[in-house]
């Protein structure tokens, strides 16, 4: 059995929980959010909490037990202070804009390279080398983080590119000069 699956979610106020067949609806002060359920998984709503339980013991169905334990977890915590990803840029002349609905980003290519912002998500510029992605739903922050991220990853030898806040990129020695004989 799985030792997360086990773990009941504490609700905090505002949060309301609703199960509709076999999907999962949670609403709170930041929107709302649906998730379905496979079959053998089910959802449990007291007051205060939420408990996740399968229908067998399986190996397979603990492994699904606690991902499914996350992904309820998730929308919670989504739904009342939202996720955050940052990104910082490093390189000459590499910037970021927000136009309309495109991230408009310079990385040292020839044009300029544009990516639509889907609806769930907001996207903030500061300083034009810091990238805050906000929004409720943790896998859509994080997949567009990594989609930007993606556009010029940080190289190891002079350490340009974008990367995650706080990430750190292992720098390499470059080519040794030749000794003068």
């Amino acid at each position: 059995m799985s030792r997360k699956g086990r773990q009941p979610i504490v609700l905090p106020k505002g949060v309301e929980v609703k199960l509709q067949g076999q999907s999962i609806t949670v609403k709170g002060p930041k929107g709302t959010l649906s998730q379905a359920l496979i079959s053998g998984v089910s959802i449990q709503v007291e007051p205060g909490q939420v408990l996740v339980n399968v229908e067998n013991e399986s190996r397979e169905m603990s492994k699904f037990h606690g991902l499914y334990r996350a992904l309820v977890n998730n929308m919670v915590v989504g739904t009342t202070t939202g996720f955050e990803k940052k990104l910082e840029m490093q390189g000459v002349g590499y910037r970021a804009a927000v136009q309309g609905n495109l991230l408009d980003l310079q990385l040292g290519f020839s044009h300029p390279t544009k990516l639509p912002i889907p609806k769930e998500i907001a996207v903030k510029v500061d300083k034009n080398t810091l990238i805050s992605i906000t929004g409720i739903c943790k896998q859509t922050v994080g997949q567009f983080a990594a989609q930007v991220r993606a556009m010029r990853p940080p190289e190891p030898y002079q350490g340009k590119g974008i990367r995650y806040d706080g990430e750190y990129v292992r720098r390499k020695a470059g080519k040794a000069a030749k000794t003068a004989k």
